[in-house]
């Protein structure tokens, strides 16, 4: 079973993966406006020392479970330690991965329906984008037109294959994500004004910091790196023998970090140089959410020459970001299927997209049901999934094992100089920093 089970083909095709399904719709709306609230480039260099001592190490754990055992999110901790209840935090990681699926493709709909909008030109004409944008929400049904095609857009991908589908399609979008977004930069970057918007977002302001800004960043730093959904369990189970596991956590968190900042250099200019008023901007910055990809960042392109250009160019990017994410997560609970259950891959697939569309029409219809979801998913089900990742590497997988996986099997030995540190940041330090981020997030 080991032996037959599929791998990615390339280095380039695990890193684009990897990246792809760490890469999302957190990246361009989530980032950009903690980074408003937080003090531009403190919370920047914040979030990356979390990214560096708390996200990188938690995502090398990931891909080692999935390596080591070559299962499925659950089956991998069933198999590392058979017969104990470590099953289910995989089983937790399989479930979060559906949960989150249940509105993220409702929000994944609502970018395409804007993308087809902007290619029309019909988005241009309209005058109150913020009505504009009420009446999708309050619409379930033009919503659900939109959602069932995002749907299956994903299960053409999982249905292809780990090679055909999942590797192929992130080799393909992750340089065309990036290619849109240096455009998108570009073209923020020589607007009049832009400087303004750059200075907020690489200025340490101690005047927008807050005594939660750490909190804050650990938070997105986790949320952003798709940790504790068990994507990168999935994929770390179809990497080689011969994947530096240490060398891609850092690539591929490197990239997430770099889309994030790019977001934040095609939002920030653009705001502050087609608008009157800099505290205005900065406070729809700050709420961040859907409103600033639908609202707000619509009306600045509409300020813009050829903004049908422009909008379209930006809701394809919101799309691409939407759809590697969707991927690695319907991939999660297919294989969990395919796997435990013994479906094929097809029946698997077509059973998770049934569910979704069942969620995600739910969610549709009731609002409540959507924060619910929501809530429960990024509050709750990631940091506890997190939490016990790290007490499962940490204190009850075998020491030896975790150094073969560190070192390839001694094929690296200088990895091996990184375990004792690498340990105590999952024993103490990642759990003490995850608990804080549980307790914050139900209390602040």
């Amino acid at each position: 079973m080991t032996e037959k089970r599929v791998t990615f083909a390339s280095k380039i095709g695990i890193v684009a993966a990897a990246a792809g399904s760490a890469v999302g719709l957190g990246n361009i709306w989530r980032f950009p406006s903690q980074t408003a609230d937080g003090g531009g480039a403190i919370f920047i260099l914040i979030y990356i020392a979390c990214i560096l001592f708390f996200g990188i190490p938690l995502m090398m754990s990931e891909f080692m479970v999935g390596r080591a055992a070559r299962a499925n999110t659950a089956g991998a901790f069933q198999k590392l330690a058979p017969g104990t209840p470590w099953k289910w935090v995989g089983r937790l990681g399989v479930l979060t991965g559906f949960v989150i699926m249940g509105f993220y493709m409702v929000v994944s709909g609502w970018t395409l329906d804007y993308f087809f909008q902007s290619l029309s030109g019909s988005l241009h004409k309209v005058d109150n984008l913020s009505a504009h944008f009420d009446a999708l929400q309050a619409n379930p049904v033009r919503q659900i037109a939109w959602m069932i095609p995002f749907v299956f857009l994903s299960v053409f991908f999982i249905v292809s294959g780990v090679k055909k589908g999942i590797e192929r399609s992130a080799k393909i979008f992750m340089p065309l994500l990036f290619l849109l977004l240096i455009v998108l930069a570009i073209r923020s970057i020589t607007l009049e004004g832009a400087i303004r918007g750059l200075s907020f977002l690489f200025r340490p302001d101690l005047s927008h910091v807050k005594s939660t800004v750490f909190l804050d960043a650990m938070g997105q730093a986790f949320f952003s790196l798709s940790l504790g959904m068990g994507c990168m369990i999935t994929y770390g189970s179809y990497f080689n023998n011969n994947t530096d596991l240490a060398k891609t956590s850092i690539q591929v968190s490197t990239l997430d970090t770099l889309v994030a900042i790019l977001a934040g250099v095609v939002i920030f200019p653009s705001a502050f140089a087609l608008t009157a008023n800099p505290e205005t901007i900065v406070n729809e910055l700050v709420a961040g959410g859907p409103g600033l990809l639908f609202i707000t960042l619509p009306e600045l392109f509409n300020q813009m020459p050829l903004s049908m250009v422009w909008s379209a160019l930006f809701f394809c990017l919101l799309a691409l970001a939407a759809l590697t994410s969707t991927i690695s997560l319907m991939e999660v609970v297919t294989v969990y299927l395919h796997e435990e259950y013994r479906v094929s891959r097809l029946k698997g697939t077509l059973l998770v997209s049934a569910g979704v569309i069942i969620l995600g029409i739910i969610s549709s219809y009731s609002s409540l049901f959507f924060n619910v979801l929501d809530v429960a998913s990024a509050k709750f089900m990631l940091p506890i999934g997190g939490f016990f990742i790290c007490l499962f590497m940490g204190w009850r997988l075998k020491k030896n094992l975790i150094l073969l996986q560190l070192t390839n099997n001694g094929e690296l030995p200088a990895r091996a100089k990184l375990l004792n540190g690498y340990l105590f940041l999952l024993r103490y330090v990642i759990p003490i920093a995850i608990l804080s981020i549980f307790v914050y997030g139900i209390v602040g």
